[in-house]
This record gives C-alpha cells, structure tokens and sequence, in this order.
C-alpha cells in the first residue's frame, strides 16, 4: 500500500514533512485536511488530530520530523541527515523558542501578557545568530541539511508577518537563505493548491512533481 501522507499547504510543520518526502523521491498520496474541518479518516489515524500525518501499512508517523527522518532514511540524494549534531540542537531551539517567539509575535492577539515587538526581537535574535553561519550559503556550508528544511518553513512563516521589514531588518545571508528557499524548484513543487481530500477522491501523488491520475 502506498503511504498516505495527510497534510495541509501553509502548515510550516507539514511544508517540512514534504519537503524532505519530494526530495527523497519516496512516492506518498498526499491528502490536504482543512483544519476547521478535518475529514473522519484524518481523524482516526492521527493520535494528535494534527497535520502533517505519515500512514504506511500499520504505522503511524504523527510529528513532522519524524516524518522527515523517515523519508531521508530511505532515500537521502542530496546528503540531508549528513549533518554535526550542532544541526539537531538547532533544530530544537528553532521549534522550541523561536517557534514561541513567532507565535506570540504573529497570532499577538492570542498572547496579551506578551508584547509583540518584544517577541519580534526574540525571534530576530535567533535568527541574527544564524547570520554568520549562512555566509557559505547554508547552515553548514554549501549543501542544505536537515537543519535548513526543518527550520526554514519557520522562518519564511515569520518572515511573512511583515516581509518589507524582515527584509529590511534581516543580515544579506539570512535574506539569501530565505529568498533562496522561496525561489527554489523544490519548494514550488511542494506548495500546489490542492483542494480538501474527501474518501472516494482520486489520489494526489507526491513525488517529485505533483500528479493526478
């Protein structure tokens, strides 16, 4: 049976599980779950009744980095998991502060104990820290890792709360990185708008390129 992946395009969680899924070359169907109105069968499968979601055969990969590592684990043609262990601690403070930072500063309204700008600065001191460490034009020199896709679904979430300011603010390699990203064959392909997955549909294939039979 084919692995089913249940996801949603702008959920920076799930933009990540595809990315490393397309770039490992692992065929998926990919069924979009609106979240005001998840479908039964999403429902049943995900222990979290959260996006993104990996089905294959009896198991079930219920956080999007897990997903990631299970795809790259199968096929990694581009080196992803070849990365320092700095790389998984990266990843870590990007969902954990930094993610908080990002929450607090675009659904601001959610947090009225926290200012907003105080949690904007929050988030560009993590990322001003990334800085130097892009002048080679990734996290970790040349080759994107793991550490760049799990991450920059993030950062472009942030950067899009006021993309003339990030730009303004951000250092020439942050904003290469990101622009990078944006630009990038890859992310073009993981991005289609599909519509939401009923049962009965016929199946949308991730892998490389988008199909539908």
């Amino acid at each position: 049976m084919m692995p089913i992946l249940y996801s949603f395009r702008r959920c920076p969680y799930a933009m990540r599980a595809r990315l490393a899924v397309s770039v490992s070359g692992i065929a998926v169907e990919l069924r979009e779950v609106v979240l005001r109105d998840k479908a039964p069968a999403f429902l049943e499968v995900s222990p979290s009744a959260t996006v993104p979601c990996l089905q294959h055969d009896d198991r079930v990969i219920d956080e999007s980095l897990d997903v990631m590592i299970w795809a790259l684990e199968q096929n990694d043609p581009e080196g992803w998991l070849t990365m320092p262990k700095a790389g998984h601690a990266l990843i870590a403070e990007a969902d954990g502060p930094f993610k908080q930072a990002l929450d607090r500063t675009k659904y601001h309204t959610r947090y009225p104990d926290h200012d907003r700008e105080d949690s904007r600065a929050a988030a560009m001191a993590f990322l001003a820290q990334l800085e130097p460490q892009l002048a080679k034009g990734h996290l970790f020199g040349a080759r994107v890792s793991l550490a760049d896709m799990a991450i920059l679904p993030f950062v472009r979430q942030f950067a899009f709360i006021d993309k003339a300011r990030f730009d303004a603010d951000a250092g020439p390699h942050l904003a290469g990185w990101v622009d990078t990203f944006l630009v990038s064959d890859l992310f073009a392909t993981i991005m289609p708008k599909l519509p939401k997955w009923a049962e009965g549909d016929a199946p949308t294939i991730l892998k490389d390129t988008i199909t539908q039979p």
